[in-house]
């Protein structure tokens, strides 16, 4: 009897191990694919309403790819006829001072093909760099003040000091090529050496 009850009691415990084992998972995939199957089939109204919903969008599209396109083009020509009308303002620009040079160059050929004496054509050198001086004073080019001035870095080049008691300590005692200013733009310095007078440096 005692050997009974146990195999009972056993049995009792495989029985209630079954009853209380979870439950087994179910496949994931399975799981989506049953949900899918779910999924109400769309009514032909519905259907309808998204194809007319989706060609619409399809034409917007089409219309901003086509306006895209316009737009570029256009840009594209703006930016060739801007270059060519700096080209041409350019060249009217350059040709316009370029005229004005060429009584100055004339001037120079007939002062090459004379024969007169040296002092005749001296006299006709300076007339010619007279007229040069007016086509350049038109054209708002100005030259550097220099010599007798105080020295100023921003507008002149010192070459050199020089010793010299006539001239105030570092001013401009001597110009040795001629500096220029478009309106108030520097467009090259003066070339000087400046005085370094003993007297005042002394003191």
């Amino acid at each position: 009897m005692p050997e009974q009850e146990t195999e009972l009691t056993a049995q009792e415990l495989e029985a209630t191990a079954r009853d209380n084992a979870p439950a087994p998972v179910a496949d994931p995939g399975a799981a989506e694919s049953s949900a899918e199957a779910e999924v109400a089939p769309v009514s032909r109204a519905e259907f309808d309403r998204l194809a007319v919903e989706l060609d619409k969008l399809k034409a917007e599209r089409d219309q901003l790819v086509d306006r895209l396109a316009r737009m570029q083009a256009e840009f594209e020509n703006a930016r060739k006829r801007a270059e060519r009308e700096r080209a041409e303002f350019r060249d009217y620009a350059t040709g316009s001072v370029v005229e004005q040079f060429l009584p100055v160059l004339d001037n120079f050929e007939l002062a090459l093909k004379s024969t007169g004496s040296a002092e005749q054509l001296r006299s006709g050198v300076e007339l010619i760099v007279k007229q040069m001086e007016d086509v350049l004073r038109q054209l708002q080019v100005n030259p550097v003040p220099a010599l007798g001035e105080e020295f100023d870095p921003r507008q002149h080049e010192a070459l050199g000091s020089v010793e010299r008691e006539d001239v105030p300590d570092q001013h401009v005692a001597e110009e040795i090529r001629r500096g220029y200013k478009l309106r108030e733009r520097l467009l090259r310095p003066a070339l000087v050496r400046v005085a370094s007078n003993p007297k005042q440096t002394s003191e």
